[in-house]
């Protein structure tokens, strides 16, 4: 079974994590939606070395019965939604460059950690999570259904903005972990859109640059309510054959 393998983390390793998070943090201290940042201090994340995903663990599963487990990197789709049914969540364990600081195509473990974490410390958050997974556990290995809830997944959990208390933050790991998109998505350039289900599966996501359009959550009631809307629409739009019971 792959392994965190946390003696093997250089100092340069911890010092990049330091740089990020301290950096990352005051840039999100503004934007963030407010159960990012305790989730934060409910992990006593440390700003200057990596976290231990053991030591993650003990204090997630106390909060939402959540773990976290090792990846080496990408992992496929239907398999990260089956771990998901399970509480399971995948965080690569390798982090970038100090020359990558600013931007990195392929996910690492500041995303993963940083990012996606403390969002597992979200009551609503975790149930939306469970609800997409048992709609992938529901059909099985079916190109089509998989791709309709990864691009839901995407422009929520990765690159969600929320309205909280009539002020636009942020609860997508995807932004929360990078200091040029939190910029980027508050700059006037991306499309702002309403919180739309089956607008979101119509819109392909992209992986290697800013996204052009972000959806804008009232609250996450929507988020629930995603989860039966998205049902619907596949009950529509997938043969019954394509079903597993």
């Amino acid at each position: 079974m792959f392994s965190q393998q946390y003696d093997l983390y250089t100092a340069t390793d911890h010092h990049t994590w330091s740089v990020l998070y301290n950096r990352q943090l005051d840039s999100v201290k503004k934007f963030a939606y407010r159960q990012f940042l305790t989730g934060i201090n409910q992990l006593d994340f440390m700003p200057n070395a990596i976290p231990d995903f053991e030591a993650v663990n003990q204090r997630l599963e106390k909060i939402t019965g959540w773990n976290i487990y090792p990846v080496p990197g990408l992992i496929d789709n239907q398999f990260f939604f089956e771990q998901l049914y399970l509480k399971r969540f995948g965080a690569t364990t390798w982090i970038r460059k100090p020359e990558q600081i600013d931007y990195l195509e392929e996910p690492d473990m500041f995303h993963d950690v940083f990012g996606h974490v403390p969002l597992l410390t979200d009551a609503a958050i975790c149930e939306y999570l469970e609800g997409l997974a048992g709609i992938v556990n529901y059909y099985g290995e079916n190109d089509e259904v998989t791709e309709a809830i990864s691009r839901l997944y995407w422009y929520t959990i990765e690159f969600g903005l929320i309205r909280e208390e009539n002020t636009l933050k942020i609860y997508g790991a995807g932004i929360l972990s990078s200091i040029a998109e939190t910029s980027y998505c508050f700059s006037g350039k991306p499309t702002l859109e309403p919180f739309d289900v089956e607008k979101i599966i119509a819109t392909p996501y992209i992986k290697d640059n800013f996204q052009e359009q972000y959806f804008i959550l009232d609250s996450f009631d929507q988020l629930r309510q995603s989860v039966p809307l998205l049902q619907e629409y596949l009950q529509r739009t997938i043969p019954e054959s394509s079903k597993i019971f």
